[in-house]
């Protein structure tokens, strides 16, 4: 055995035999709930989050809404808001299933570490040894007034592995048509290929943003994760993630499409109405995504999208928060082991980028706040503002999902809406991380 296999094979099995692997004291399932009381929470403050969500839905913003705060394992609370559609007027109810987009990362992420643990790929490897279609990427220089790309040159070197799982890489990801590698996204239809690999071999066509390392931009890099597992695994995506996140971690309903039975268990999504270029004030049922028809989630996609393909549940995506807050372990089966977990809670953005980056329309990175592999990280909440736990992960979804993680504090919180394009008004997983943690007054229980 090589001698720093040797000495990695020894560290594991002292962690092992010392109980580093397992679950964290006091590490629940989810199976039971708690007063708030009990948990340091103030059921009096509390009603304000409630009644905010409430009215959100009664003001229109939203059709319906699904919330859930769990602290030390158990769930604290649970609500339901409004109907699944405006159509049916039908109840919305705990076990509706929603189209998650953006949180589909995380548990891509998952995946990937997945491999990562298997040593099937390293951090500052070269993407272009598993996806060798990237060898001969551009990276644009200058562009003319109507966003046509004028001027490209070489990469100074391929983007890591890194800077995939942090969007420092330079892909464009086309769900804007503002900047002209974006553009170019939208015109090669790169999310509208009928497969990971088509959607690699279109990606090879479009220059990159910037040197690799050099800046941050939300991107396909998720997707282009996904393929990489594909190769990796050996394995469909779809069915990696079953076998070896959704199925262990008993995400029932979470899948990159519904099937026909589940199929009118899926809420209706919406989007803020405009009337002569001005908006209303109400919402209507939405029929397009980004510029593309609104996909038929009751049978198989062309492409499982590792970066928004994925539908879920609120108490299927609680049981993957309770994971990561369990330091990778669920009912007993690891999927991460702690380290791996920690890892994808570091900021692996370079200062330099970190404070310059523009971040997107909702988050701003700077010292405060960073992002890891998967997830984005709050390095120090106070300095950026906010009132949650140190090293708090999360991310959100184009229909408006939502959610966050928080070590520190042992809490997760889960909200479900169907709306694209925001909210029509402020944001509503920033409103409720200010009245959650507003209510929670002995943090010490």
């Amino acid at each position: 055995m090589h001698r720093r296999a040797f000495f990695a094979a020894a560290l594991t099995a002292t962690l092992l035999a010392t109980g580093a692997f397992a679950a964290p004291k006091g590490a629940g399932d989810l199976s039971g709930t708690t007063s708030p009381e009990a948990v340091g929470f103030d059921s009096g403050r509390l009603k304000a989050l409630d009644a905010y969500m409430a009215k959100a839905v009664a003001d229109g913003r939203v059709a319906g809404m699904t919330t859930l705060l769990a602290r030390h394992g158990k769930i604290v609370e649970f609500n339901t808001y409004g109907k699944t559609s405006l159509a049916t007027g039908e109840a919305m109810p705990k076990d509706e299933i929603f189209r998650i987009y953006s949180m589909t990362k995380p548990l891509t992420g998952v995946g990937m570490m997945i491999l990562f643990e298997q040593g099937k790929w390293r951090l500052d490897d070269p993407v272009t040894r598993y996806v060798p279609e990237f060898k001969n990427l551009k990276v644009m220089v200058e562009a003319d007034k109507d966003g046509k790309i004028t001027k490209v040159e070489d990469m100074k070197r391929p983007p890591t592995m890194r800077e995939i799982m942090s969007h420092t890489a330079g892909f464009g990801y086309g769900l804007g048509d503002k900047h002209p590698v974006d553009k170019l996204y939208r015109e090669k239809k790169v999310l509208g290929a009928t497969g990971l690999h088509e959607m690699i071999e279109r990606t090879a066509t479009i220059p990159l943003m910037y040197q690799p390392g050099t800046d941050w931009s939300y991107s396909s890099v998720v997707d282009i994760q996904g393929y990489i597992i594909e190769k990796l695994s050996g394995k469909p995506f779809g069915q990696f993630m079953a076998e070896n996140v959704f199925g262990p971690m008993k995400m029932q309903d979470t899948g990159f499409y519904t099937g026909a039975a589940k199929a009118k268990r899926l809420a209706a999504v919406y989007v803020g109405e405009v009337v002569n270029e001005k908006p209303t004030g109400k919402i209507v049922q939405a029929d397009d995504l980004f510029g593309n028809k609104m996909p038929d989630y009751s049978v198989p996609p062309a492409m499982e999208s590792g970066g928004g393909g994925l539908v879920s549940t609120t108490m299927d995506y609680a049981r993957f928060c309770q994971m990561i807050l369990n330091k990778g372990v669920l009912d007993g089966v690891r999927i991460l082991s702690p380290a791996s977990v920690e890892l994808m809670d570091t900021n692996v953005i370079p200062h330099n980028v970190l404070v310059n980056s523009n971040g997107t329309s909702v988050v701003r990175f700077n010292e405060a706040v960073g992002f890891g592999l998967d997830f984005q990280v709050d390095n120090d909440p106070r300095k950026a503002g906010s009132l949650e736990g140190k090293n708090t992960m999360s991310w959100g979804g184009a229909a408006g999902t939502w959610f966050w993680i928080d070590p520190t504090n042992d809490v997760f919180f889960v909200g479900m809406i169907q709306r694209m394009g925001g909210t029509g008004g402020d944001d509503l997983g920033t409103m409720a991380r200010t009245l959650t943690y507003q209510a929670l007054l002995h943090p010490e229980k």
